[in-house]
């Protein structure tokens, strides 16, 4: 047993297993953002474009009528209804989704490429004003100067 806990110990503390987890939770709250965004934004909108229709009750085809209580109010057996409606709002929320992902996803690998393109352009300024400084002489011309200058020295 305590073997087990020891391996379930290095499982969890790897971190790829947190980066997972976090992955979780962020994916989580943009779902949330991204099906707010579709059903409380895009889909009052194209209600408005389609008539102030919305699909779900629109496209559904009622294959049996739901039976009653003599009360008129009670239902006894639920209605058989094929939802093709549903279906038509489940694509368009999809297709809105995605839209909404690759508009992001795009955004963010632009922002990737600009911050890029700087580090890039930094880089190159760096390395060009370090060409232009004058460089140092080397030992041989420094050795050749000091050897003319003695020289000079011993001839005067």
């Amino acid at each position: 047993m305590k073997k087990l806990f020891e391996e379930f110990k290095a499982f969890i503390s790897r971190g790829n297993v947190l980066d997972m987890a976090i992955g979780v939770i962020v994916a989580t709250a943009f779902s949330a953002i991204t099906n707010t965004l579709v059903q409380k934004v895009f889909m009052p909108a194209i209600g408005l474009l389609t008539g102030g229709s919305d699909f779900t009750d629109v496209l559904n085809i009622t294959v049996k009528a739901a039976e009653m209580a003599e009360d008129g109010v009670t239902e006894l057996v639920p209605a058989t209804v094929i939802a093709f409606g549903d279906l038509v709002a489940a694509i368009i929320n999809f297709l809105l989704i995605a839209l909404i992902c690759f508009a992001i996803v795009k955004a963010f690998n632009k922002a990737h490429e600009v911050a890029n393109a700087k580090a890039i352009a930094a880089k190159k300024a760096e390395e060009e004003a370090k060409a232009n400084e004058p460089q140092p002489p080397t030992t041989e011309e420094l050795l050749t100067q000091i050897r003319d200058l003695l020289e000079k020295q011993n001839k005067a």
